[in-house]
């Protein structure tokens, strides 16, 4: 019989999501900041599982948002939104996705255990790889138009328009396709403009994509293939990095590495230099290690797998490089462990009240390996010139039930130029506008 030989794993897969490991002694604001206080790791045979699991919204129930501001479902009963793009018209695509097959990810008995937190958490459904059209002509902050925009793709995340053409992120490589304003679908066969890092691993699938000011260049996040390289460095070619790519030939180099696995980008608005958000390793314990908010250097190396924030030693990576951890920099802006911070939308002046005028919007998806849960909702950081400037301040919540089930996680942010920042929904399936009522 083949019961003996599988019960343990069993087992350990139910004792890991039973397990919700000892909570959390420290303060609220742990792993936030410009320097935070780190503690030391704590290890364990079983890693801490404390998931909201995914339920989606009940009818008449919504995220809520600060005095003054009016929250509306943009676009309901989506197939897992993830990101979001704002057109120059004022159309919004986004982009349905979830991770392609990746055979060789999540063997073994970690593997098993990882595969059923993420079914749990919402994330075991398959890919629709399309991209929808919300169209709000009336501004009342609900989409009258909804159209398949373009389908076929493999699980794309980020979208940059340049001119009139339109590039897409796949999980696997950047295409492009001609676009021409206020059109509500695009049937032409993308082009190819460089491949990505993925392969039968492709442990962190995301791919975004942001253009700079010129439009000449394009930058592209690649993930790392692992929490800190237990599958080998060779695995690792190329990803836990920015890279950077000409538009108009596809060439390509690392602008920045050592990132695990970075998200959502932006120019600071002041300074025009390009931040970013990252999620950090997971497994030392419920305070570490700080997800973070960094602008990010030219050629600079940010410690993954080496070391987290600056020179902390990850003693679990093995060979050990010293070398490579006296060249790690610190990032900007501690925002707390495993919030898993996925979206980054610079705010608009132009068109948010004064106290969030200048700072970022991050989306933050919500922990697995934490308790008590952090994350789950959508946070703004105030900034001065060009530079954090205080405490991430709440901005969107109510993600998570009295219960403990996540009604919704967010993820892409994007300002929609109207005076209303959209937050793509995927586990409510829903986009969210938050906006002062006369906007």
């Amino acid at each position: 019989m083949n019961m003996p030989r599988f019960a343990p794993l069993y087992a350990l897969v139910l004792t890991s999501l039973a397990a919700c490991g000892a909570a959390a002694l420290s303060p609220a604001n742990v792993g936030i900041g410009a320097n935070p206080t780190l503690p030391p790791p704590q290890k364990s045979l079983v890693p801490t599982v404390h998931i909201a699991p995914a339920k989606g919204w009940p009818a008449g129930i919504k995220p809520a948002a600060p005095a003054g501001f009016r929250v509306t479902a943009l676009a309901a009963g989506l197939d897992h939104p993830r990101w979001i793009y704002v057109l120059p018209n004022g159309d919004v695509l986004v982009a349905e996705s979830n991770a392609p097959p990746k055979p060789d990810d999540g063997k073994g008995v970690k593997g098993a255990v990882m595969k059923q937190v993420m079914k749990k958490a919402g994330a075991g459904v398959p890919s629709a790889n399309r991209i929808t059209l919300l169209r709000d002509a009336n501004g009342d902050g609900i989409a009258e138009t909804r159209t398949v925009f373009m389908q076929g793709l493999n699980s794309p995340i980020g979208m940059a328009l340049i001119g009139n053409e339109l590039f897409i992120a796949n999980s696997d490589a950047i295409v492009k396709v001609p676009y021409v304003q206020g059109q509500t679908s695009i049937t032409a066969t993308p082009v190819k403009v460089t491949d990505l890092p993925a392969g039968p691993l492709n442990h962190h699938w995301t791919k975004n994509i942001i253009a700079s000011a010129d439009g000449a260049k394009l930058y592209a996040t690649v993930g790392s293939n692992s929490n800190v390289g237990e599958n080998g460095l060779a695995a690792e070619e190329g990803r836990a990095a920015i890279w950077e790519v000409d538009r108009a030939t596809g060439a390509k180099r690392i602008f920045a590495t050592g990132i695990r696995n970075p998200n959502g980008m932006g120019w600071e608005p002041e300074t025009k230099v390009l931040w970013t958000v990252a999620n950090e390793r997971d497994e030392l314990g419920n305070d570490l290690v700080p997800d973070y908010l960094t602008s990010v250097k030219d050629g600079a190396f940010y410690g993954w797998p080496w070391s987290y924030w600056g020179q902390w030693v990850d003693e679990r990576v093995k060979p050990q490089r010293p070398e490579m951890v006296a060249k790690a920099i610190q990032p900007d802006y501690g925002l707390g462990s495993h919030v898993a911070p996925l979206g980054l939308a610079f705010s608009d002046a132009r068109t948010m009240p004064q106290n969030y005028a200048s700072g970022a919007f991050i989306g933050e998806h919500g922990s697995w390996n934490r308790n008590p849960r952090s994350g789950y909702k959508v946070v703004f950081v105030p900034f001065a010139g060009g530079k954090p400037s205080s405490e991430p301040i709440d901005f969107l919540t109510g993600f998570v039930s009295r219960e403990g089930d996540a009604y919704g996680r967010p993820v892409g942010v994007a300002m929609d130029g109207k005076g209303g920042l959209l937050v793509a929904d995927d586990v409510g399936n829903v986009v969210w506008r938050v906006a002062p009522p006369a906007r």
